[in-house]
């Protein structure tokens, strides 16, 4: 158990770990920072929480872990604020979506901080639909994947308390590196997104009773269509290489489809069709 849990900027996620941590024991006090007063209000009346900090810097002082989760252009300002008033046996983490510059940029505040702290970034995949601490879910973890980056050679225990952490919350744990990270969230995240942001594009340029005439397969394809856009243009500005190289792959598949499709090309259509099915069907 996590002596001290403090959870600065909760949305959706940073208010499901609190709540996940109450309801599995995975922590004995926690303490929350929000920037705005009335939400700081409104937290000091969950159940879930123990303590609302007026500074991130009075949340972290006693903390034994730290979880930043604001959204990602907000991770690195938020770390050079806290990071001289961890404690040496703190460990600090976040749930960004994006994981190379955050990491290299945490590791590299903490070590010049001389404190003792460790920075080990994480990233749950997890979510909703509907965002803001709010509509929090203690079993939103539960059973989903959570990656875990440290950035070098961290401190063994300290990585292991984080992943036990995790676990503790109901998540199935991969540990790899941030820049490993990066390039796999493009292709199995990222590039989902973008491609139904892009079909939904040019859907909604043909006539408007079109969407109303369509079965669930439109609706699946395109569910994610309906996110947040300030939110990915944060991560479509932190991860663009891993992106703009996953939108490469895929422009490829693309025009080899189209161009079979031109030639009439029915053997190499069939291949590719069943090699889509073949891999969704993998899926569990």
């Amino acid at each position: 158990m996590v002596n001290t849990l403090a959870i600065l900027a909760p949305g959706l996620l940073g208010g499901s770990v609190a709540q996940a941590a109450r309801a599995r024991g995975a922590a004995q006090r926690i303490v929350i920072w929000a920037r705005r007063p009335e939400v700081r209000l409104a937290l000091a009346e969950q159940p879930w929480c123990d303590a609302v900090a007026d500074t991130p810097e009075a949340a972290v002082a006693d903390a034994d872990l730290v979880v930043l989760a604001p959204p990602v252009t907000r991770i690195a300002e938020l770390v050079e604020r806290i990071a001289p008033h961890l404690a040496a046996s703190a460990t600090l983490t976040d749930v960004g979506s994006v994981k190379a510059e955050i990491c290299r940029h945490g590791t590299t505040t903490l070590a010049a901080s001389a404190t003792g702290a460790t920075f080990i970034g994480s990233h749950p995949m997890a979510g909703g639909a509907l965002t803001g601490w709010q509509n929090g879910d203690p079993e939103l973890f539960a059973g989903r994947t959570c990656f875990v980056t440290p950035h070098d050679a961290p401190d063994e225990a300290r990585l292991t308390a984080l992943v036990r952490f995790w676990r503790d919350l109901g998540s199935e744990v991969v540990t790899v590196a941030p820049d490993q990270h990066d390039e796999i969230v493009a292709h199995i995240s990222h590039l989902p997104q973008v491609v139904a942001t892009s079909l939904g594009n040019v859907l909604g340029s043909k006539p408007a009773n079109w969407s109303h005439l369509a079965g669930n397969g439109l609706r699946d394809t395109t569910r994610i269509a309906a996110s947040d856009a300030t939110m990915w243009i944060d991560i479509l500005q932190q991860n663009r290489d891993e992106i703009l190289r996953a939108l490469s792959a895929c422009e490829d598949e693309l025009h080899h489809f189209k161009a079979a499709l031109a030639n009439r090309d029915w053997t190499d259509l069939r291949a590719r069709l069943e090699r889509g099915k073949t891999w969704r069907d993998s899926l569990s």
